[in-house]
C-alpha cells in the first residue's frame, strides 16, 4: 500500500525563497507541499485549514515572529511538528525556538539533501540539532539568564539610551540602572554597554524587530 506523501506548510516572507523551497520540495517523492504563507499570522490560518505534518518556518516573519506562530500553534495542536529554517544562528534564537516545541533547527546554508532528510526525520518523530547549533544551544544553557528587567535595560541600551533615558523610560531610578547594567553584564561576559549592544544582537536576545520603532 502507497504512504501518503508527507503534507508540508512553507512559511517564509522573502518571496523568491518562499517559491524556491516550494518548487523544491514538490519534485521530491514522498512529499506535498499543501500550503504557503508569507507571514505570521498567515501561517496560522493556514496551518488551520492544512493541518500539515510538517511546517518549515523562518523566525522573523512580518506580524508575528516564528517563535510566537510556534507556541501559538501548539497550543491548538500539542503534536504539530516544526522545522526552523532560517538565517539566524544566534544562541537565544536556537533557544527560544526549541523552547517553543520546534523539533529542528536549520540555517540556511544547509544542502537539498539535509533539509530532505530532516523533514522525513522529523515526521517519523525524532529531532535534528546540526552540531554546531547545538553547541551554541550547549553555551546557552550554561550561562545565567537575564530577568525581565535586565533584558528591558539592555534593550534600551541597544536603542543607544543613556542611563538617564532608561531610568525615565522604565520609570526606575538611575541607581537601579547601575545596578541592572552590571548584572547583565557579568551574565553576557563583557565589559562595556557597546559589547552588551553587540552581543545582545548577535545572539538574538534583543531581536531586531523589537527595535522597529511603532508606528503613530
Amino acid at each position: 500500500m502507497e504512504q501518503e506523501p508527507i503534507r508540508v506548510l512553507v512559511v517564509e516572507d522573502h518571496h523568491v525563497v518562499r517559491q524556491g523551497l516550494v518548487a523544491l520540495l514538490n519534485v521530491v517523492d514522498g512529499i506535498e507541499v499543501v500550503g504557503e504563507a508569507a507571514d505570521g499570522v498567515e501561517a496560522i490560518a493556514q496551518f488551520r485549514k492544512h493541518q500539515p505534518n510538517i511546517t518549515l518556518i523562518d523566525l522573523r516573519l512580518p506580524r508575528m515572529g516564528g517563535v510566537d506562530v510556534i507556541q501559538r500553534v501548539r497550543m491548538e495542536t500539542p503534536q504539530a511538528r516544526f522545522i526552523v529554517l532560517t538565517t539566524y544562528d544566534g544562541d537565544e534564537d536556537i533557544y527560544r525556538a526549541l523552547q517553543a516545541g520546534a523539533r529542528a533547527y536549520l540555517l540556511k546554508g544547509m544542502t537539498t539533501d539535509e533539509l530532505i532528510a530532516t523533514i522525513r526525520t522529523v515526521h517519523a518523530g525524532k529531532s535534528h540539532i546540526p552540531p554546531a547549533i547545538a553547541q551554541k544551544l550547549a553555551e546557552r544553557m550554561g550561562t545565567e539568564e537575564l530577568t525581565p528587567r535586565e533584558s528591558d535595560v539592555l534593550e534600551q541600551i541597544v536603542r543607544g539610551k543613556s542611563n538617564k533615558e532608561i531610568a525615565t523610560e522604565l520609570e526606575i531610578s538611575e541607581a537601579t540602572v547601575k545596578t541592572h547594567i552590571n548584572s547583565l553584564l557579568g551574565k553576557l561576559g563583557v565589559t562595556d554597554r557597546t559589547q552588551a549592544a553587540t552581543a545582545a544582537i548577535q545572539r538574538g536576545i534583543v531581536p531586531l524587530e523589537s527595535l522597529r520603532k511603532p508606528k503613530p
